[in-house]
Order: C-alpha cells, then sequence, then structure tokens
C-alpha cells in the first residue's frame, strides 16, 4: 500500500510539473536486470557456454530472477559438459569468470 502512495504522488507531481509520468530509478534499474536475465537466458539456450554459466550464477544468486539453485545447478552442469572449469564460479556473483582470478589467485598462493 506505502508503494501505491508513493507512486500516485510521484505521479501527481509529474502532473503538476507538466511532465511525462517518470519511474524511480530503483524501478528502472529492476526492469533492466530482468531484461537482461530474459535476453541472457535467450542466448544460453542457443548452447553460448559463457551465457550458461552466467544464468547459472544469476539463479544461485536472484539477479534479475528468483533464486532458485537447482536451475542454476542445471545451466553450470550444462556448461561443464564442455568446459569443467565452470564449477569454481557456479557460486560466484554473475558476470564472474574463472579466468578473472581464480587461477592467478592459485599460482600467487600456491593452492594449485
Amino acid at each position: 500500500m506505502l508503494k501505491n502512495n508513493f507512486a500516485n504522488t510521484k505521479r501527481r507531481m509529474d502532473a503538476e510539473e507538466g511532465g511525462e509520468p517518470r519511474l524511480p530509478l530503483s524501478e528502472v534499474v529492476s526492469d533492466c536486470i530482468k531484461r537482461w536475465f530474459q535476453d541472457t537466458l535467450k542466448e544460453a539456450r542457443t548452447g553460448d557456454i559463457n551465457m550458461q554459466v552466467l544464468v547459472a550464477q544469476m539463479y544461485y544468486s536472484g539477479y534479475g530472477v528468483a533464486r532458485d539453485a537447482n536451475k542454476g545447478r542445471i545451466w553450470i552442469t550444462k556448461a561443464s559438459r564442455i568446459r569443467s572449469s565452470v564449477w569454481k564460479v557456479s557460486s560466484k556473483r554473475p558476470g564472474y569468470n574463472a579466468s578473472d582470478s581464480d587461477s592467478e589467485s592459485d599460482e600467487l598462493t600456491g593452492d594449485s
């Protein structure tokens, strides 16, 4: 209810200013993230391994989609059939690649 009141107040303020109704930035960003997930999912379904990893990360973290570890596991399993190293990044934040720093940090600390 509070959200509806805020939205109505915002629309009235915009109407009074003579401008078009504007959305709060948080809603715009949320919409962009959801669309990013949909675009990524579309590419993952075509077999793009990088997008499969990203979809898995998004499902694991709930970024742009409801959190679902089972679906994340399914997508990371698909990607791992091509490249087994993807398991290293399965639980990392979206966009984190296996080549980012895991291999470098292993070499620096001697953890091979």
